[in-house]
Parts: structure tokens; C-alpha cells; sequence
């Protein structure tokens, strides 16, 4: 077999495999990644609102439950509610 059929034979074969993996390692990242691009968008109980770095380690988050929006401050080994909204007052 000459060198130049045997590149595309290597080719014919390698190519469907890279492309099986690239698509299977996406499919992977969306079904295990719930919110990135649009993947994984279902109605939650729960609804990260808007999240905000506040120093290092820490954050402060919206989070909507039950249609109240909680106010936490999230930090290393610590989540504590800081504030809730009520939802007849908007």
C-alpha cells in the first residue's frame, strides 16, 4: 500500500473519531453545565438572580425561591441571609 493511501485511510478513520469526541465531549459539557447557553434551561424552584464579587472570597447573590428574592452573602464555609424582598410590595 503506497504511503499516500495509507494517509487516507488514517484519515478516513481518525477524522469521525476526533469529530465523535469533540461532539460527545460538548454534549457532556452542556448536560452537566445547566445555564450555559441555554442548555439545561428547565423551570427551577430555585433562580440565581445576579451574583456580585465582593472582595476575594466573597460574594453577594439574588436568589429567587418561592417568589421572594433573598438577599445572601456567601463566603468561605458560610451562606447567611442578609435580606428578603416581599413580593406584594414588588
Amino acid at each position: 500500500m503506497s504511503a499516500l493511501a495509507w494517509y487516507f485511510l488514517k484519515l478516513l478513520i481518525l477524522l469521525p473519531m476526533v469529530g465523535g469526541m469533540a461532539y460527545g465531549a460538548l454534549w457532556l459539557w452542556r448536560k452537566y453545565q445547566p445555564g450555559m447557553l441555554g442548555a439545561g434551561q428547565r423551570d427551577r424552584a430555585i433562580k440565581l438572580v445576579d451574583v456580585m464579587p465582593m472582595g476575594t472570597i466573597g460574594k453577594l447573590a439574588v436568589v429567587e425561591f418561592d417568589g421572594k428574592k433573598l438577599l445572601l452573602s456567601i463566603s468561605r464555609g458560610k451562606v447567611e441571609k442578609l435580606a428578603e424582598s416581599d413580593p406584594r410590595n414588588g
